[in-house]
């Protein structure tokens, strides 16, 4: 069954590449618009297996199939999923875990960090940026979080500050992460 999937999908390969080139493969014609230029290996996972497949490459220009393009989209939500899991506390273990439910082989503590990594950049990017703009009401409002620290999940306070600029928009200006406060027992000195 892998073999004939396979087959089948190098014959549309071969099949999309023949229209774009304009000429099939050691085929003379006017309407040629570049040459063939080997293959590249990619693989495939189906329900079947995993497919080895060779892409065409072309001279000028480029080819890539429009069936694999929803691999793109599956490694977006695979990423989404390992920050998520991430963020919400679990161990680079339970995500190890959870990335071989899914069907894959799994995945390491530095690969997690690095897809962690952009989560940083992104925030340290939006917490550095210069702020413009007029802004008649200002208000400040807390959510506590569990987060990572030092090796130990603790319960912090993310303290955001929101705005409405003068065109009525509203916006997050500000945003800092602190210890949460702690409630005292009795009266207060």
């Amino acid at each position: 069954m892998r073999t004939i999937a396979e087959n089948v999908l190098q014959l549309i390969m071969e099949a999309d590449v023949d229209g774009l080139i304009g000429a099939g493969r050691h085929e003379r014609s006017s309407e040629r618009a570049t040459w063939r230029n080997g293959y590249r290996d990619r693989s495939l996972d189906t329900r079947v297996g995993t497919l080895n497949l060779k892409i065409p490459k072309l001279r000028a220009g480029s080819y890539f199939p429009g069936f694999l393009e929803p691999r793109k989209m599956v490694e977006k939500a695979l990423v989404a999923v390992i920050q998520e899991a991430w963020i919400g506390g679990v161990s680079t273990r339970r995500v190890d875990e959870l990335v071989q439910a899914m069907g894959m082989t799994g995945i390491s503590k530095s690969t997690v960090s690095k897809l962690c990594k952009d989560i940083d950049e992104r925030v340290h990017a939006f917490l550095k940026r210069p702020l413009t703009g007029e802004w008649p009401y200002l208000w400040l409002d807390a959510t506590y979080l569990k987060v990572r620290e030092g090796g130990r999940i603790i319960s912090v306070a993310a303290i955001i500050a929101m705005a409405v600029n003068t065109e009525g928009r509203r916006e997050i200006v500000g945003l800092h992460i602190g210890p949460r406060k702690r409630r005292s027992s009795g009266p207060t000195s």
